[in-house]
């Protein structure tokens, strides 16, 4: 017996070994392509929690499919607006994120919640810009809206737009001098017909336009900054341009539903992410702007140093971000809907 009592603790320990490790699921929905598998997998392989991922293309699209019932999630990425509409709606859980380790190298600016201004409930995720992404052999210069569309009246069918309520009415607003926010009649009137007016000169309105640009058979799309990654690899046939009239930015924040059946597993997925070397990965392979300011001096210099990516004041000042409309969404939904089927 004195025999076996060490070799049957022996065998306990290493059993709990595993068990010592949280087990069960994760199951991520985020946008498309935008986390970086490494991060996945590290995080499996520390925790013992197998990761599922599924995407989605637009914010509407992600709050359509949870309001219709769908179960299973338990982590999505919803811009700022659309997480202040989904703590209004009830379908977010509290997390108490902000007293986690590692919340303090996040930036306050970066707490743009207006339903959730502690960040209580949400992390903030990632940020960036949305300009033009074009060709430098069809476009050798380019700097703002007015010179895209300029070229596309000259040009037409080389120039795309996303197929993106908010975001092309919203290029409407900017270069009328009005906020994208704004809850005008007349405002969005005013974007509408700007964005009529320049439709028959567009090839099309979609996200799938990063193979076109570079191949050339489009000049020019209106695209996110995530676009730097070909813009590097490619700096003498492709650019990048946050316009000089403005633009919008984006922040996606990290959010658990409240429906998550696997909620202290995503509660330990915000805990790693919050680590600096962890979410610089993203940043990196996303080439989108950080709220982390630890992980900001991870990035390479041609990313930390590059004007696109974290643009300085003068231009983060021109920069606008989405918010709930409330009721006021549907002059933007009537509006969309005439420049779609005009």
């Amino acid at each position: 017996m004195r025999r076996l009592i060490p070799l049957l603790l022996l065998a306990v320990l290493l059993g709990a070994g595993p068990c010592a490790r949280a087990q069960g699921k994760l199951a991520l929905y985020n946008w498309g392509d935008y986390i970086n598998p490494e991060i996945l997998d590290r995080f499996t392989k520390e925790t013992g929690i197998k990761v599922t991922l599924d995407t989605y293309a637009s914010n509407e699209e992600m709050l359509a499919k949870i309001q219709a019932g769908a179960t299973g999630y338990d982590i999505v990425f919803p811009s700022v607006h659309m997480n202040d509409i989904m703590l209004k709606l009830g379908l977010l859980e509290k997390t108490g994120v902000n007293a986690m380790k590692g919340f303090e190298n996040i930036d306050p600016a970066a707490l743009r919640s207006r339903a959730d201004p502690k960040s209580e409930y949400c992390l903030p995720y990632a940020w960036g810009t949305v300009g033009i992404f074009y060709n430098k052999k069809k476009i050798p210069q380019l700097s703002s809206w007015k010179d895209l569309f300029a070229y596309a009246e000259k040009n037409p069918g080389k120039v795309a737009m996303l197929d993106d309520m908010r975001e092309v009415l919203g290029v409407g607003l900017i270069i009328n001098g009005k906020p994208v926010n704004s809850r005008s009649p007349e405002d969005v009137k005013l974007a509408q017909d700007t964005v009529l007016k320049q439709k028959k000169n567009l090839a099309a309105f979609s996200y799938e336009v990063v193979p076109l640009v570079e191949s050339g058979d489009l000049a020019a799309a209106h695209y996110f900054v995530g676009a730097m990654m070909y813009v590097l690899k490619k700096p003498a046939e492709l650019g990048y341009v946050i316009p000089a009239e403005g633009a919008t930015m984006y922040q996606e924040n990290m959010c658990v539903l409240k429906s998550a059946p696997n909620k202290a597993n995503a509660r330990r997925f915000l805990e790693f992410y919050l680590r600096p070397e962890v979410s610089v990965l993203n940043t990196i392979q996303q080439k989108n702007g950080t709220v982390n300011r630890a992980s900001l001096k991870l990035l390479p210099p041609e990313m930390r140093d590059n004007p696109n990516i974290n643009p300085p004041e003068a231009v983060r000042a021109k920069l606008q971000i989405f918010e709930d409309l409330g009721k006021d969404l549907k002059t933007y939904d009537r509006a969309w809907t005439k420049i779609k089927t005009k």
